[in-house]
Protein backbone atom coordinates (compact mmCIF):
# COMPACT_ATOMS: atom_id res chain seq x y z
CA UNK A 1 0.00 0.00 0.00
CA UNK A 2 1.39 3.28 -1.00
CA UNK A 3 2.99 5.19 1.96
CA UNK A 4 1.73 2.87 4.84
CA UNK A 5 3.94 3.28 8.07
CA UNK A 6 1.79 0.89 9.78
CA UNK A 7 -1.23 1.88 9.32
CA UNK A 8 -3.63 2.41 6.11
CA UNK A 9 -4.19 6.18 7.11
CA UNK A 10 -0.82 7.13 7.12
CA UNK A 11 1.32 8.51 4.45
CA UNK A 12 5.37 9.11 4.55
CA UNK A 13 4.90 12.46 6.07
CA UNK A 14 3.87 11.20 10.06
CA UNK A 15 0.42 11.39 10.96
CA UNK A 16 -0.75 12.61 7.97
CA UNK A 17 -2.78 11.26 5.59
CA UNK A 18 -2.20 10.39 1.88
CA UNK A 19 -3.91 12.72 -0.32
CA UNK A 20 -4.01 11.18 -4.14
CA UNK A 21 -3.45 12.91 -7.44
CA UNK A 22 -6.98 13.02 -8.84
CA UNK A 23 -5.13 12.76 -12.55
CA UNK A 24 -3.04 9.86 -11.67
CA UNK A 25 -4.02 8.25 -8.13
CA UNK A 26 -0.16 8.80 -6.99
CA UNK A 27 -0.59 9.18 -2.92
CA UNK A 28 2.49 10.91 -2.34
CA UNK A 29 1.40 14.75 -3.34
CA UNK A 30 3.18 17.57 -2.18
CA UNK A 31 1.84 20.74 -0.76
CA UNK A 32 3.12 23.94 -2.83
CA UNK A 33 0.90 26.68 -1.18
CA UNK A 34 -1.89 26.90 1.82
CA UNK A 35 -4.22 29.95 2.49
CA UNK A 36 -6.99 30.24 5.14
CA UNK A 37 -9.89 30.77 2.99
CA UNK A 38 -11.97 33.96 3.17
CA UNK A 39 -13.93 33.21 6.27
CA UNK A 40 -11.91 31.18 8.22
CA UNK A 41 -13.20 28.10 8.63
CA UNK A 42 -11.19 26.18 5.98
CA UNK A 43 -7.97 25.48 4.84
CA UNK A 44 -7.21 26.23 0.65
CA UNK A 45 -4.37 23.92 -0.18
CA UNK A 46 -2.41 24.14 -3.62
CA UNK A 47 -1.16 20.55 -4.31
CA UNK A 48 1.47 19.13 -6.77
CA UNK A 49 1.54 15.43 -7.96
CA UNK A 50 5.51 14.54 -8.39
CA UNK A 51 4.53 11.77 -10.65
CA UNK A 52 2.36 13.54 -13.22
CA UNK A 53 3.31 16.99 -12.52
CA UNK A 54 0.11 18.29 -12.28
CA UNK A 55 -1.28 21.06 -10.03
CA UNK A 56 -4.82 20.11 -8.09
CA UNK A 57 -6.16 21.98 -4.96
CA UNK A 58 -7.84 20.81 -2.32
CA UNK A 59 -10.17 22.56 0.59
CA UNK A 60 -9.44 21.43 4.44
CA UNK A 61 -12.04 21.95 6.80
CA UNK A 62 -12.86 20.66 10.25
CA UNK A 63 -16.17 18.44 10.87
CA UNK A 64 -18.12 19.77 13.08
CA UNK A 65 -19.05 16.56 15.64
CA UNK A 66 -21.84 16.65 17.83
CA UNK A 67 -22.12 14.71 21.10
CA UNK A 68 -25.24 14.46 22.25
CA UNK A 69 -26.43 13.40 25.82
CA UNK A 70 -26.75 10.03 25.38
CA UNK A 71 -23.15 9.67 24.22
CA UNK A 72 -24.06 9.19 20.39
CA UNK A 73 -21.37 11.53 18.25
CA UNK A 74 -23.48 12.72 15.12
CA UNK A 75 -21.91 15.25 12.57
CA UNK A 76 -23.07 18.90 12.90
CA UNK A 77 -25.71 19.86 10.59
CA UNK A 78 -26.82 23.33 10.24
CA UNK A 79 -29.95 22.65 8.67
CA UNK A 80 -31.01 20.82 11.97
CA UNK A 81 -30.30 24.13 14.22
CA UNK A 82 -32.36 25.51 11.40
CA UNK A 83 -35.33 22.94 11.78
CA UNK A 84 -35.36 23.37 15.65
CA UNK A 85 -35.29 26.91 15.61
CA UNK A 86 -37.95 26.85 13.16
CA UNK A 87 -40.01 25.22 15.63
CA UNK A 88 -39.83 28.64 17.69
CA UNK A 89 -40.51 30.49 14.97
CA UNK A 90 -44.14 29.31 13.84
CA UNK A 91 -45.74 31.83 13.36
CA UNK A 92 -43.65 34.55 13.51
CA UNK A 93 -42.24 37.43 10.99
CA UNK A 94 -39.14 35.16 10.76
CA UNK A 95 -38.14 34.35 7.35
CA UNK A 96 -36.30 31.49 5.97
CA UNK A 97 -32.82 33.86 5.05
CA UNK A 98 -33.06 35.05 8.86
CA UNK A 99 -33.14 31.31 9.89
CA UNK A 100 -30.33 30.57 7.24
CA UNK A 101 -28.40 33.58 9.07
CA UNK A 102 -29.05 32.60 12.23
CA UNK A 103 -28.01 28.86 11.77
CA UNK A 104 -24.48 30.40 10.15
CA UNK A 105 -23.73 32.29 12.97
CA UNK A 106 -24.40 29.54 15.30
CA UNK A 107 -21.97 27.47 13.06
CA UNK A 108 -19.05 30.02 13.05
CA UNK A 109 -19.51 30.64 16.70
CA UNK A 110 -18.89 26.56 17.24
CA UNK A 111 -15.64 26.82 15.06
CA UNK A 112 -14.41 29.81 16.20
CA UNK A 113 -14.25 27.65 19.76
CA UNK A 114 -11.77 25.78 18.13
CA UNK A 115 -13.47 22.04 19.37
CA UNK A 116 -14.16 19.88 16.75
CA UNK A 117 -16.52 17.66 19.39
CA UNK A 118 -19.72 20.00 20.40
CA UNK A 119 -21.59 18.77 23.41
CA UNK A 120 -25.40 19.58 22.15
CA UNK A 121 -25.73 21.98 25.35
CA UNK A 122 -23.37 24.10 23.66
CA UNK A 123 -24.98 24.58 20.38
CA UNK A 124 -28.49 25.39 22.75
CA UNK A 125 -26.24 28.16 24.24
CA UNK A 126 -25.00 29.16 20.93
CA UNK A 127 -28.51 29.57 19.46
CA UNK A 128 -29.79 31.74 22.39
CA UNK A 129 -28.16 35.09 22.01
CA UNK A 130 -28.59 35.31 18.16
CA UNK A 131 -32.26 33.78 18.82
CA UNK A 132 -32.97 37.02 21.02
CA UNK A 133 -31.97 39.23 18.56
CA UNK A 134 -33.97 37.86 16.00
CA UNK A 135 -37.84 37.40 17.85
CA UNK A 136 -38.08 37.55 21.53
CA UNK A 137 -41.27 35.51 21.29
CA UNK A 138 -39.32 32.77 19.13
CA UNK A 139 -36.51 32.94 21.87
CA UNK A 140 -38.92 32.37 24.46
CA UNK A 141 -40.23 29.42 23.16
CA UNK A 142 -37.29 27.87 22.82
CA UNK A 143 -35.75 28.87 26.11
CA UNK A 144 -38.47 27.18 27.25
CA UNK A 145 -37.49 23.95 26.30
CA UNK A 146 -33.87 24.45 26.33
CA UNK A 147 -33.82 25.44 29.73
CA UNK A 148 -36.78 22.87 30.38
CA UNK A 149 -39.25 25.84 32.43
CA UNK A 150 -41.29 23.82 34.70
CA UNK A 151 -43.38 26.68 36.32
CA UNK A 152 -45.21 30.21 34.95
CA UNK A 153 -42.11 31.67 36.92
CA UNK A 154 -39.63 29.98 35.19
CA UNK A 155 -41.24 31.97 32.06
CA UNK A 156 -41.24 35.54 34.29
CA UNK A 157 -38.04 35.47 35.46
CA UNK A 158 -37.09 35.08 31.47
CA UNK A 159 -39.48 37.75 30.49
CA UNK A 160 -38.08 40.39 33.06
CA UNK A 161 -34.45 39.47 31.87
CA UNK A 162 -35.95 39.94 28.53
CA UNK A 163 -37.14 43.14 29.66
CA UNK A 164 -34.58 44.42 31.36
CA UNK A 165 -32.03 43.57 28.31
CA UNK A 166 -34.51 45.55 25.79
CA UNK A 167 -34.01 48.63 28.46
CA UNK A 168 -29.92 48.62 28.34
CA UNK A 169 -29.78 47.76 24.30
CA UNK A 170 -32.56 50.72 23.97
CA UNK A 171 -30.56 53.71 21.97
CA UNK A 172 -31.31 56.90 23.87
CA UNK A 173 -32.56 59.57 22.23
CA UNK A 174 -30.68 62.52 20.58
CA UNK A 175 -29.35 64.85 23.40
CA UNK A 176 -30.71 63.01 26.29
CA UNK A 177 -26.91 63.13 27.59
CA UNK A 178 -27.19 67.14 27.73
CA UNK A 179 -30.70 66.95 29.04
CA UNK A 180 -29.53 64.67 31.97
CA UNK A 181 -26.52 67.23 32.72
CA UNK A 182 -28.91 69.83 32.73
CA UNK A 183 -31.19 68.60 35.16
CA UNK A 184 -28.82 66.75 37.30
CA UNK A 185 -27.35 70.46 37.99
CA UNK A 186 -28.16 72.07 41.22
CA UNK A 187 -30.96 74.44 40.86
CA UNK A 188 -29.86 78.09 40.22
CA UNK A 189 -33.27 79.35 42.26
CA UNK A 190 -33.95 78.03 45.58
Amino acid sequence: MCGTVGHPLHSTEKGSIPVHCPFCRHCDTKVSDSRAAEDGSAIRRRRLCPMCERKFTTIEQIILTVVKRSGVVEAFSRDKVMRGVSKACKGRPVTQAQLAALAQRVEESLRASGQAEIPSEKIGVAILGPLEELDSVAYLRFASVYKNYESVDDFQREIDALRLSATVKQPRPEGADAFDRITAQEPLLS
